[in-house]
């Protein structure tokens, strides 16, 4: 199986005792029959795409006759790393039938096919077949070449040296290589509800250059890689950067409208609203034809795939922001258009960033201050109970020899005032659109102050009663406070 940034495989082919022209037709006729899409034309060979199948999101073939022989190629055309042996497959099967179809065809039958194909087909000196590699992932011929700036793969080389830099960096400063836990990827800006609406938006930016162990770098660094080799050569460095940047903002904003309690991180949310861009682009003619409904399937496949796997139960996909991105990627893909078919109107081209950037900026603050933020104001109350339940077990603290008006001033107006105040403010969340988890806990936690309401009243009968009737009942309360408190997960200080 070929393996690789698009998996391919190819093959030379003598002609033997045919003439150029022969075999071009033989060969042409041989793709007509595997049923593929001859899309390109000339007089040194010609360009075809296989039909889409189960087994196949299509690949190109090409096919380039010179000094008697034909170079046969085909490579997969979607972002698949590997292509299961079915470009092996394609140039097989066009082996094979270019062999059956020699027989079939006599001298003067293949004259006459090839007067008849001459009339479309691109001269020598227009010949695409014989320019050098044009697209970006044809010239990224080694490992290294991946992480070096070059013409029409700039932009891209530094956002996967950016990723790459930042991850290196977080497992330096002892953050884990296979899985970060959550307070880890929060202290380096993942995208986090509570904590993004509570005076952090730069996490929405920041959480594009994360990732969450080496695993999910590597394979969105390898979409970015396939996605910026074909649309940056397309877009040039300031509207390919300015997508990635402003998809990448719409993302972490969608994610952080449909997500309560997710710590969001990964490149992949701007990483789909490149594809966004490049999938507006197919529908239009600025992608040559023969390649466009090729491109076009594969890569609606490849979205439509992600999409739907990230829909199932604990999937640990961020949908929210797969979306989010793509549809961005769309709306700026088409807005992009007027400019990418007039290259030299520079006023257009910025003024049309320009209305974008300030369309999404605008819109990501609106959806920002608009975003219910129950949890981040919950987490900012708890603490006051936390500090409401430091001072109502201030009591315990006193020294021995505390006189007892003073303990009984300690039990009542500052411990039992206190419990009754943290009542109160657990109730007061009821008005908030809070988890299940959370709610669960609020109910614990109401429950906890009621038994330490219990218990102190207890200790101020025995304290002012000078006894220790009550002993027993104290001791009972006590045990379960602490069953309460391990409920809760030791969240409380015990007394």
């Amino acid at each position: 199986m070929a393996f690789g940034l698009s998996p391919k495989h190819i093959q030379d082919l003598p002609l033997e005792n045919l003439t150029t022209e022969q075999f071009l037709v033989i060969a042409i006729e041989a793709a007509k029959k595997l049923d593929w899409n001859v899309g390109y034309t000339s007089e040194m060979g010609f360009i075809a795409f296989t039909k889409f199948s189960m087994s196949s999101w299509s690949e190109e073939v090409k096919v380039k006759i010179e000094d008697g022989n034909a170079n046969l190629k085909s490579e997969c055309t979607g972002s698949q790393m590997m292509d299961w042996g079915k470009n092996k497959e394609n140039i097989e099967n066009l082996v094979a039938t270019i062999g059956e179809l020699k027989k079939s065809f006599t001298p003067e039958e293949l004259v006459q096919k090839y007067d008849d194909l001459k009339s479309n087909l691109v001269s020598n000196e227009q010949d695409v077949l014989n320019q050098p590699p044009s697209t970006t992932k044809e010239k990224i011929a080694s490992i290294f070449a991946i992480f070096k700036p070059t013409q029409g793969y700039f932009i891209t080389s530094i956002l996967i040296n950016l990723n790459i830099a930042i991850f290196i960096l977080m497992v330096i400063a002892g953050v884990s290589f296979f899985l970060p836990d959550n307070a880890s990827l929060l202290k380096w800006g993942a995208n986090f509800r509570p904590v993004t609406l509570e005076g952090e938006p730069w996490r929405l930016i920041t959480s594009c250059f994360l990732h969450i162990g080496i695993f999910h770098l590597l394979m969105n660094v390898y979409a970015l890689l396939y996605i910026g080799s074909l649309l940056e050569p397309h877009l040039g460095k300031t509207r390919f950067l300015s997508a990635y940047l402003l998809t990448g903002l719409t993302a972490s904003i969608a994610s952080l409208w449909w997500h309560d309690l997710t710590i969001s991180a990964g490149a992949s949310g701007a990483i789909f609203g490149m594809y966004g861009v490049f999938l507006a682009m197919l529908t239009t003619n600025l992608i040559e034809k023969s390649a466009r409904k090729a491109m076009l399937t594969s890569i609606a496949v490849f979205v439509g795939y992600n999409v739907l796997n990230g829909l199932k139960p604990n999937s640990g996909i961020d949908n929210a922001a797969h979306i989010g991105g793509l549809v961005s990627g769309l709306v700026f893909g088409y807005a992009l258009i007027p400019s990418l078919k007039k290259p030299d109107a520079s006023n257009l081209k910025y003024g049309t960033i320009g209305i974008l950037a300030v369309l999404i900026l605008s819109t990501s603050f609106i959806a920002y201050k608009k975003i219910p933020n129950d949890i981040g104001f919950y987490d900012s109350k708890i603490k006051e109970f936390v500090s409401m339940e430091a001072m109502a077990l201030e009591v315990y603290n006193l020294p021995e020899g505390t006189p007892k008006d003073k303990l009984l001033y300690g039990i009542k107006d500052r411990g039992i005032y206190y419990w009754n105040e943290n009542i109160k403010l657990i109730d007061s969340f009821k008005e908030l659109d809070l988890p299940l988890e959370i709610r669960t806990k609020n109910r614990l936690l109401i429950e906890y102050c009621e038994l330490r309401i219990k218990s102190y009243q207890l200790l101020y009968k025995a304290i002012d009663e000078d006894t220790d009737q009550y002993k027993g009942q104290i001791e009972d309360y006590n045990k379960q406070i602490e069953t309460k408190i391990n409920e809760l997960g030791g969240g409380q200080q015990n007394m």
